[in-house]
This record gives C-alpha cells, structure tokens and sequence, in this order.
C-alpha cells in the first residue's frame, strides 16, 4: 500500500476497511501508527492482550514519594517538584508524575530528533499539565507553549515551568487555567493550536464528554493530538475511544516508535485528527 511500503505520507479519511492497518503519517507526526478501527473493544482486546499491563512493574520511571524527580531531557537535567501528600485528595492526580508523562516528553524529544515531528515555532497546548514536564520538553523543543490544567493545580505546575525553562530556551511557555467542557480562553484558540498534547487524561468515563468537547473546541483539521495514557481500566479507554471515534480519526504509536529507554507495557499513546464536521458524542 502507497505510505506503507514507500513511506510516502497517508491521508487516513482516503483508507478504505480493507487496507493495511499501519499507515506512515498522521496529521503533523510522519511516523507510523496502527489505525484504530470498528469496535473499540477489539482494540482494548489486542492492547491488553499484547502488553499485559497488569503483569508488568507501575511507576518504572517515576517516584511519587519523592518531592523532586530530576530527567535528562533535550540537552539539560530537568528537575520536575512533586507534591506527594496531595496525591490521597480524590480526584487529584497531577501533583506527581506518571510513566505516561515521561513517556510522551521523552516521545517528543525522540521524534523531533528522528525528524517525525517538527515542534519549532509551533503553538502546543498541553491538557491536565500536572507537573509539566512534557510542555517543558516541548518549549526546549522550539515550541509556543500553554501548559493547562484545573485552578488548584496551577501553583505547582508554574513553579515547574519557572524552575526549567530559564537560559537559552528556543521556544516559550505560559500556564493557563482550563477546565474542560467550558469554553476556552482567546488566547487558547486564536489561533487553533497545531499540538494538542496529554498524558493520563483518559481515567473517568465521567470525565470523557467534558474532555472530548475541549478536544473539539481546541482543534481544527491542521491540529494534531497527541495523548499517552496508564493503561489501568479498559473499560474507561474503550469509553473515550467509542465516544472520539465519532470526532476523530485514531491510530495509535507501538512502542517501536517510542524512546527506546522510555518504553511501557502499561502506558498506550495515541495520535487524533480532526474530522470534517464532528460534534461531541456522549458514551
């Protein structure tokens, strides 16, 4: 198949059900990813049949009782802070880091290096920012950066954009307040960002619409989204992937396309494009 065999670039909305599952080119990212088709459970069957999430070790790269977490990253050592007594608050998960965070900033870092993505001079939003890492990563990486997350999360998340992105940094970033499902600010989406980029963003089926609606208010057909995520309950995933089919085209990145020394069986990444004309679909 053209893409496939001759790596020329695919337009995904041109694939018929018959053709071959791995297409080179998705939106902005020129690697390859398997397309994500049909019933979403099917995908949740391979994913968790393939990876075995549950048999393999959690937290391989991170320490969530530790207040700091230091990673090499784009020619520095970045020092991420951590809040680890705000991990037990319901609800509250950005005040440390996950595999999925590393994973997706290190994913950048290694794919503008193999030149799959081009980040220079590129309008980045980061969703549920946590601890930023991967917008920092993105804004060393020659990125326009709005790292978001919710009102109480923003103290620790500006702390990290402060504390890293000093010196010689080819791109820039700025935190914003966003809660997903309310409309987002001017500056968010004038103009509509070239990246979407989260990690572990996909973790309630309540929390699927809200997102999915901020997904669509924030792209547009040149938009691509880049989402990594724990793999620790499928039904949830397969919630999100039922309800996004209907806005957007998916395919997800095997680990071959990772950082090879950032690679998980318990953490799955995604790219998403924007169809013509979606509207938002609850689950």
């Amino acid at each position: 198949m053209a893409g496939t065999d001759h790596g020329q670039e695919v337009n995904p909305n041109d694939l018929s059900e018959e053709e071959e599952e791995i297409v080179t080119g998705m939106g902005s990212y020129k690697g390859k990813v398997r397309m994500v088709r049909g019933d979403p459970s099917d995908e949740m069957m391979l994913l968790w049949g393939l990876q075995q999430p549950t048999f393999s070790k959690p937290n391989a790269f991170v320490s969530q009782s530790s207040l700091n977490l230091s990673i090499d990253a784009c020619g520095r050592c970045i020092s991420i802070s951590q809040s680890p007594s705000s991990l037990g608050t319901p609800g509250v998960t950005g005040s440390v880091m996950w595999d999925s965070g590393i994973v997706l900033g290190k994913f950048l870092e290694h794919a503008v290096e193999k030149g799959l993505l081009v980040l220079q001079g590129k309008k980045v939003v980061e969703l549920g920012a946590g601890c930023g890492l991967a917008g920092c990563i993105a804004a060393l990486l020659g990125s326009q950066v709005i790292l978001t997350d919710m009102p109480d999360r923003l103290r620790l998340l500006k702390k990290n954009v402060e504390d890293n992105l000093y010196g010689d940094v080819r791109g820039c970033a700025t935190v914003n307040e966003l809660t997903w499902g309310d409309r987002p600010d001017p500056e968010l989406v004038e103009p509509l960002p070239d990246f979407v980029i989260g990690s572990d963003v996909i973790y309630s089926e309540e929390a699927v619409t809200d997102l999915l609606e901020t997904l669509v208010d924030l792209s547009g057909t040149e938009t691509t989204i880049i989402l990594a995520g724990e793999l620790r309950n499928d039904a949830v995933l397969e919630c999100f992937m039922e309800a996004a089919m209907e806005d957007f085209i998916i395919g997800r990145v095997d680990q071959s396309g990772w950082h090879p020394d950032y690679r998980s069986p318990r953490v799955a990444m995604y790219v998403l494009v924007k169809k013509l004309d979606s509207t938002v679909t609850a689950c």
